[in-house]
């Protein structure tokens, strides 16, 4: 089996996250309703599939296969254990996939750490890139979100590994977002304040790396711009991503559950409520963060989504979209030459 040239392949672990195939599946059937120019490989137990095909009005054709895998990994798994014993699970097949040029990307619910950590094994790093990093959209008051990276994959980082996410980060804008600014991505360093004389000595030496690269650096920005819209993308080290990333998604929740809460919790709030329900519900959507599901495995000879382990079927058809984005818009070869083109840079300062 090759990939169709006019299909853009996607390699689906149909097996991995907190609900696996009913929220997968639902997902794939509604992503290739919509992308007629799309390929799945659902990857995963074949008469599991098989037997839940028809709930969802998914057929096998030469737009929808299944490939077998015995294992899945589960998500309080070791990374090890998934790593070295688990050779024929859903992720690992699913991954080799887009090792084989089976697939152009691959899209996975299941263990972080284990995804990181087989995807780095099988596809390798891209020249130039030292780690990989997790980047994902956070919601933004201007509606286009704000990239971040790296949100856990690196906990401790040298001001190079920021210049690479800061790299990796800028591609990945370019490649799959619309917005006005997205051709020339603003991107921030994450730091206390904005004066260059802010923060440790790692992220200091990172800014003034991030003033050579051949980026749109505007500099310094706190927490607050994340959410605000003052950047395109902001850089950091996986510890403070990571933290920043939960307290997002907590944050999030808290918000959705008091508006329902408060909705119901009286005869004359329903009925005031009633009229100011579009606003309700129009701010529900603002700070609804399922469709920015779907983070970016970025530094990797692939493409590779990590969806949320709880994601529901309407999120994870955004991690779907996602990696469709990043293989139409030639996100990896857009990495490349800016890689080289710093490289380059660098061997003639």
């Amino acid at each position: 089996m090759s990939m169709s040239e006019n299909r853009t392949t996607i390699a689906v672990d149909v097996m991995g996250g907190d609900h696996g195939l009913s929220v997968t599946l639902p997902a794939c059937a509604a992503f290739l309703r919509t992308h007629s120019d799309a390929r799945l490989l659902l990857v995963g137990e074949q008469t599991l599939i098989q037997n839940e095909l028809h709930h969802y009005q998914l057929e096998l054709s030469e737009r929808c296969q299944i490939i077998h895998a015995s294992e899945i990994v589960e998500m309080h798994e070791a990374v090890e254990t998934a790593l070295r014993r688990k050779k024929d699970s859903s992720m690992r097949v699913a991954i080799n996939q887009v090792k084989d040029g089976q697939a152009h990307a691959v899209v996975s619910a299941g263990n972080t750490g284990a995804l990181m950590a087989i995807a780095r094994f099988v596809l390798k790093t891209l020249d130039g890139i030292d780690r990989p990093a997790i980047a994902s959209i956070m919601p933004s008051m201007d509606a286009t979100g704000t990239v971040v990276l790296d949100l856990g994959a690196n906990v401790d980082c040298t001001a190079e590994h920021l210049q690479q996410f800061a790299l990796m980060g800028s591609s990945l804008v370019a490649a799959t977002m619309a917005h006005a600014t997205a051709s020339n991505p603003r991107v921030g360093l994450l730091n206390i304040g904005h004066e260059d004389m802010k923060g440790n000595e790692v992220v200091k030496a990172a800014g003034e790396l991030l003033k050579q690269t051949p980026i749109n650096f505007i500099g310094n920005v706190e927490g607050n711009q994340i959410f605000t819209g003052g950047a395109d993308v902001i850089v950091c080290d996986g510890f403070v991503g990571n933290v920043l990333l939960k307290t997002s998604e907590g944050l999030s929740q808290m918000v959705r559950q008091r508006l329902t809460h408060e909705f119901k919790k009286s005869i004359w709030r329903k009925l005031t409520a009633v009229f100011a329900l579009p606003a309700i519900n129009g701010f529900k959507r603002r700070v609804d963060n399922r469709p920015f599901n779907g983070a970016a495995l970025l530094g990797l000879r692939g493409v590779v989504i990590k969806s949320h382990g709880g994601a529901d079927s309407y999120a994870f058809g955004f991690a779907l979209q996602r990696a469709y984005n990043a293989v139409v818009h030639d996100m990896l070869a857009k990495t490349t030459a800016m890689l080289a083109q710093v490289h380059q840079q660098n061997k003639n300062a």
